[in-house]
């Protein structure tokens, strides 16, 4: 199959594709002109990677996957290294979670301190007897 034909049964873009083969996650072989061509095995390969970047794993995480990412990633059992690696990941993300909400909390504090109070609401009329 030709990059092209990878990513429209994918769904994702021919950079994306030469990205994963940069990192080593999928190959290819070169044709005559000098094309891509790859296995029709690659398509699930492919789906796996989205699946788990989509989980929220790098490609570096996604390397400890690579003896199964040809197989049914979704349903599989996880194994110890596959949840060691969700895990860390996790923490990683609600580090960067609490910390942007301590951001958000300084400027929310700061233009709050920043605005003027409101102007008093404005006296009544006097009554006239």
């Amino acid at each position: 199959m030709r990059i092209g034909a990878v990513a429209k049964a994918t769904g994702c873009t021919p950079r994306a594709l030469r990205h994963y083969e940069e990192h080593g996650l999928i190959a290819s072989a070169r044709a005559a002109n000098g094309y891509r061509e790859y296995d029709d095995a690659v398509v699930t390969r492919v789906r796996n990677i989205r699946h788990l970047i989509d989980a929220g794993l790098t490609l570096d995480d996604v390397r400890v996957f690579l003896p199964c990412l040809d197989g049914d990633v979704a349903s599989a059992p996880p194994s110890a290294a596959g949840l060691r690696v969700g895990r860390e990941r996790l923490a990683v993300l609600d580090a960067r979670i609490a910390a942007q909400v301590a951001v958000r909390d300084r400027l929310a504090a700061a233009l709050q301190a920043a605005t003027p109070p409101p102007p008093p609401p404005p006296s009544p009329p006097p009554r006239v007897r």
